[in-house]
């Protein structure tokens, strides 16, 4: 560094120029250095900008997200409530059919007969297909009643499972 004191206080010429060659450079160092900071400042904000619009890109990606889960989850839910319906109306029906089976039970004794009529078992079957007249209703019902009654299962009957075979392929090829 150049003590200005002596600068000051010399006459020679050499001591002057080479003060006013380091002003100079000094003066140009100082320049670079604030075209960089300008530079570093401006690229700065071109950063902000970008990253502004990300986050603003990410923020609506998310809400499109969350609503699209949103919806997913009340088509979900009446997803559950339409089973559950359905549920609730073959456990209805089951109900009705051991109720129906009881008493057929019960007349099946009185009258001492030890196998049962074709016209009862035809009357079972075709109380367990009531108020079925479309094709895919007469499938669901099936399938759904073989779900039920099938031997594999707890409640399954394998006499009630050929009646339900035999009302199903009789009202299968009505159609």
């Amino acid at each position: 560094m150049i003590d200005f004191n002596k600068i000051i206080g010399a006459k020679e010429e050499d001591a002057l120029k080479e003060a006013k060659l380091w002003l100079f450079e000094e003066n140009i160092r100082l320049e670079n250095e604030k075209k960089s900071i300008k530079e570093s400042r401006e690229k700065l904000r071109q950063d902000q900008v970008c990253f502004r619009k990300e986050v603003d890109t990410v923020k609506r990606q998310i809400k499109l997200e969350r609503k699209r889960l949103k919806e997913e989850s009340l088509f979900f839910d009446k997803k559950m409530m339409i089973l559950r319906a359905g549920f609730e109306q073959l456990e209805a029906d089951r109900k009705s059919f051991e109720k129906e089976k009881c008493r057929y039970e019960q007349l099946k004794g009185r009258t001492e007969s030890k196998e049962p009529s074709i016209s009862s078992s035809d009357n079972v079957a075709a109380r367990l297909f009531e108020n079925v007249n479309d094709p895919l209703a007469l499938r669901k019902r099936y399938r759904d009643l073989v779900k039920i009654y099938h031997p594999d299962n707890m409640c399954g009957d394998s006499e009630l499972i050929t009646m339900i075979n035999k009302e199903f392929f009789r009202r299968k090829r009505e159609e």
